[in-house]
Formats: C-alpha cells, sequence, structure tokens
C-alpha cells in the first residue's frame, strides 16, 4: 500500500482544467456508481462530526472510502483522508491524504455546475465565504473562461476579501468589488457561489434574488427560501437532499448526472431561478484518488499492514 501525503499532491500542481475533465468524467458515469448516502457520526462535543462516505465505480475499477473529521478548535478545523482500493482484485492501492482533493474537487463541481447551468454571458459573479474551495471554484472557472472579463463581488468578511483578491491579482481580466451585506450581493450577481459552512438563518429574502440567477450553495446552507420558489434544483445526488425540508416543495428537480447525459433538461431559459446542489460526493474523491495513485504512486512510500496470506491463521 501507498502512502501519499499532500505534499506529493500538491507538488504535481495539476491544472484546474485537469481536475474540471476528471470531474466531467465522473459525473457522467455516475449512475454506474455504488454510492449510499453518508454516514455521519456526532458525538457529545460541540461542532464535532466524523463522515463516512464510501463509494464504487465500476468504469474505473476502483472503490475507496473517505473519512472527513472537523474539530472546532483545530487548524484548520477540518481534516480527510482516503483509502483506495482495486476493484477486481481487492488489492489496498493506497492511503491518501483528503485535503487537497477534497478542495479541489469541491470548487471543480461547483464550476462544473456554472457552465453547465448558468444563463448565456453571465458577467457578474457574487462570493459569499472566502476560504480554500471558494478559491478552487473561482480558479477551475477562470481556467473555463480564460478570455471572459469578470466582476466578482465578495462579501466583506474580516481580511479574508483582501486575502482573496491577493491570490488573484494575476488575473488581468477580473476586477473586484467588496460589498458589506449579503442582500448586495445577491441582488447584483448573476451566479453566486457561496462557500460559508454555518449560516443560522438564509441569506436574504426572496426578492433580492433577480431573473437568471444561479446559485450555487457549496455547503448546502443560507438558501432554503429559495427551495420553495426557484424554477428549478439540481444535485450531484438525490439521497443527499432527499432529507431537506423542502425537498417535496421543489418545482423541478434533476440529479445532475441526468442533464449532462441528456434525459433531463438544464436551463431551459435565461430568465430561470436555478438552485444547485452541486457540492461534491465520493465518487469524485475516489476518482480524483485513483487518479492520482496513477500519476505518483510509484514515487512514494510503501507500507504493508502485513495482512494474514493463510485461510486459517487462529
Amino acid at each position: 500500500m501507498k502512502v501519499i501525503s499532500f505534499d506529493k499532491i500538491t507538488e504535481m500542481a495539476v491544472s484546474p482544467l485537469q481536475c474540471y475533465e476528471w470531474v466531467s468524467e465522473t459525473i457522467s458515469h455516475k449512475k454506474t456508481a455504488l454510492l449510499p448516502p453518508k454516514i455521519s457520526l456526532k458525538p457529545e462535543i460541540p461542532g464535532v462530526f466524523y463522515n463516512t462516505m464510501p463509494a464504487i465505480l465500476p468504469h474505473a475499477n476502483w472503490a475507496g472510502v473517505k473519512l472527513v473529521t472537523r474539530y472546532p478548535q483545530r487548524a484548520p478545523s477540518l481534516d480527510s483522508q482516503i483509502l483506495l482500493y482495486n476493484l477486481k482484485t481487492g488489492e489496498n492501492l493506497a492511503l491518501l491524504d483528503g485535503n487537497w482533493i477534497t478542495t479541489m474537487r469541491t470548487g471543480a463541481v461547483a464550476a462544473h455546475a456554472i457552465k453547465l447551468l448558468a444563463k448565456k454571458d453571465f458577467k457578474e459573479i457574487g462570493i459569499i465565504g472566502l476560504g480554500n474551495t471558494a478559491r478552487a471554484a473561482l480558479k477551475v472557472l477562470l481556467a473555463l473562461y480564460p478570455e471572459n472579463n469578470f466582476t466578482i463581488k465578495l462579501k466583506k468578511y474580516k481580511n479574508q476579501h483582501e486575502l482573496f483578491i491577493r491570490r488573484f491579482h494575476g488575473y488581468s481580466k477580473i476586477q473586484f468589488e467588496i460589498l458589506d451585506t449579503y442582500e448586495e450581493v445577491v441582488c447584483s450577481s448573476d451566479v453566486i457561489i457561496s462557500a460559508a459552512t454555518v449560516f443560522d438563518h438564509d441569506v436574504c429574502p426572496d426578492e433580492y434574488f433577480k431573473e437568471g440567477v444561479l446559485v450555487v450553495p457549496i455547503h448546502t446552507r443560507g438558501f432554503t427560501n429559495c427551495d420553495l420558489f426557484f424554477d428549478k434544483v439540481y444535485a450531484d445526488d438525490i439521497d443527499h437532499v432527499k432529507g431537506f425540508k423542502y425537498f417535496d416543495h421543489f418545482k423541478f428537480f434533476s440529479e445532475i448526472t441526468d442533464v449532462v447525459n441528456g434525459i433531463t433538461p438544464g436551463r431551459e431559459d435565461d430568465r430561470e431561478r436555478i438552485l444547485a446542489y452541486n457540492i461534491g460526493i465520493a465518487v469524485h474523491d475516489i476518482f480524483f484518488a485513483g487518479k492520482l495513485y496513477e500519476m505518483i504512486g510509484e514515487k512514494c512510500q510503501e507500507i504493508s499492514l502485513h495482512a494474514p496470506v493463510e485461510k486459517f491463521w487462529i
């Protein structure tokens, strides 16, 4: 079994467009995958969880499981690891750090939703929550639209908006606006990316969402009012949203994979308000892990758990 560290993964400098291609392939094959809902265990420690996400990808001959933990006092609070297997043989191929994979696949999935579902010639992009995932989403989006001029509207938060602008200072075709309120971001944006992890309530009333807007709530929080009046709702997996309070009130619902494969329609009108809970699922993690194993597995440390090789060993 190979051990593939965060440092080894980041050294590969996988391009944003490559991340988009990996996500696109996985989405197109989603119906062939085995993907149970994640198991979320929450001990009696405030803010702590252990989320376990298994998946099997027959088209790629990989299987695996990701474990994500959250401890609020840890920096960063989220951490994850992935076990990767050869589906045909059951061989445990690798133990990988899951942090880069989780962030970049989530950003690429958000960008995929925008490319698929945003209205034509969108120009105003609002971003709420300015951490690594938002950075990843914008990196992939800018790689997909290298010639487009975008105005990026950032919800002001501590000094994170300043750090965000500094990170993208080399992109000549984008300009930034710093806005003080959620309402200002929402009412002026064609696309809204929300990467904030905590909201105690919805970010703003219905009337601020203009016609044609696409909302991508990466952490599924803050937009439950949109569930009730948006024209269409999409998700990467129905089992991850069917427990939502207003799921039965969606006007229209489809999985993204069905749009990609021509089974259900995507955007049909530039006036449609669309909500995309396209947030990333375990099949993306396992596919990324498999691709990285192919790229760098031979360069990484080998370990053995010395599992028994005889049928009877007691």
